[in-house]
């Protein structure tokens, strides 16, 4: 029997994959974190599938239920919130049920940096503005962030920056990365993306802490920083070379 470790996309239902829904529905077990999980999602469960939610347990308790099901005969969906590559401790629990010869697949989601931007109707990457986009997150409580990755060397690539795990500290960031991308550059913070809750607040770096802090926001959120937020108000931007007509004449010619 198989683990499938899929991704359950920013939280709305209906942006799960339909490679997704199709496990969910034939899955007999499923492991969810409720925290992070709208209820709808579970719709899409068979009606008599197992319910797991891990959102209080640790790894080793998350993969005695695989492991259970797996000896039961049957497959398990281990849901992940966004896309199992960002932030999912996929590679702790794989680790682990290869050590005991469990086969596990893996079906990706909506990352949550991206049904931040569709709510933003904002492309990351602009020609001749930003041509890259950097996820990570910051340290407070959780694990260490490498040496190399320090918040300041990423901000002095000027890309696109996409703050996961991070809005508890909003004020120290946004001060920190003024020094690189200036106090003026757009940030826009969104909450529940997807979600009937969602919210959206829109900055600078200079006045984006105020805004988070005055709408009390503590979780489930994601930070945007870059110029490409703003381009829609800007008439000085290149055009993709991919659609210039003189591309077109030079192929045709």
């Amino acid at each position: 029997m198989t683990v499938h470790f899929v991704g359950s996309g920013p939280g709305a239902a209906d942006l799960l994959t339909l490679r997704a829904a199709n496990l969910l529905r034939g899955a007999p077990v499923v492991l969810y974190a409720g925290t992070y999980l709208d209820a709808e999602i579970l719709a899409h469960c068979r009606d008599d599938a197992e319910l797991v939610d891990t959102r209080h347990l640790d790894l080793d308790a998350i993969t005695e239920h695989l492991v259970d099901a797996h000896r039961r005969g049957l497959d398990a969906v281990r849901l992940c919130s966004g896309d199992p590559s960002l932030y999912s401790a996929l590679t702790e629990q794989t680790r682990r049920l290869d050590a005991v010869g469990i086969p596990w697949d893996v079906t990706p989601g909506v990352p949550a940096y991206a049904a931040a931007a569709a709510t933003l109707g904002a492309e990351l990457t602009v020609p001749e503005l930003v041509q890259t986009v950097v996820l990570t997150r910051t340290q407070a409580r959780s694990t260490a962030m490498p040496d190399t990755e320090a918040l300041v060397r990423v901000a002095g690539l000027q890309a696109s920056l996409v703050l996961h795990l991070a809005i508890t500290r909003i004020r120290v960031l946004a001060e920190e990365l003024a020094g690189e991308y200036g106090a003026d550059c757009p940030v826009a913070v969104v909450a529940f993306a997807s979600r009937p809750n969602q919210l959206v607040l829109c900055g600078t770096l200079a006045d984006i802490a105020d805004r988070v802090e005055g709408a009390g926001l503590r979780h489930t959120a994601v930070i945007l920083v870059g110029r490409a937020l703003a381009v829609r108000e800007r008439n000085d931007v290149a055009c993709s070379h991919l659609y210039d007509p003189a591309r077109e004449r030079h192929r045709d010619g």
